[in-house]
């Protein structure tokens, strides 16, 4: 379980986005209540997918449909790996795995230092195209890093993974 802020946060979303004088796109943001960690993605979301067979789905698939039902509060740094590596919940979940960058930009789940730092930078490219002030925030995460990413003791694939995947992350905008 990862100890998030308890304070008004301000997430920028796509069904909030409207036109200005000059006809161009701007985002107005939500403000989300002191209690919205105590919510899930469904809750959030105001949606629910249908149930799985007991039978049906992959482990993957099973995990998502479990996550999507639990509270933001609870979800580990695997949990939000998971989530946002299949672009579920991004405008919920990004920005708490910018704060969890923020305390070590080499926050691991269950896979290698640095995973949860590889999924928020190969998410979905149309999340960051309409959420600039949290792709700055990741940029700026990964340019005051960057000595500490190149000196990780790690394997050459995935330091490698981590810089091709930023490259791609800055062409963005």
């Amino acid at each position: 379980m990862i100890g998030f802020p308890q304070k008004v946060q301000y997430i920028y979303l796509k069904s909030d986005r409207h036109f200005n004088s000059m006809n161009k796109r701007t985002y107005s943001p939500l403000k989300l209540e002191n209690n919205y960690l105590h919510k899930s993605l469904e809750n959030l979301e105001k949606s629910v997918w249908p149930a799985l067979s007991p039978d049906e789905g992959s482990y993957l698939i099973k995990t998502c449909h479990s996550l999507r039902k639990k509270q933001l509060k609870d979800f580990s740094i695997e949990d939000l790996r998971i989530m946002i590596g299949q672009n579920i919940g991004l405008k919920y979940l990004v920005p708490l795995a910018i704060n969890v960058l923020q305390q070590n930009i080499l926050a691991e789940g269950d896979n290698y230092e640095g995973d949860l730092l590889k999924s928020v930078l190969t998410s979905e490219l149309t999340y960051w195209k309409e959420n600039k002030d949290n792709w700055l925030k990741v940029c700026n995460l990964v340019d005051l890093n960057t000595n500490l990413l190149k000196e990780t003791d790690t394997t050459f694939e995935i330091r490698k993974g981590w810089f091709d995947s930023y490259k791609d992350f800055k062409g963005v905008w």
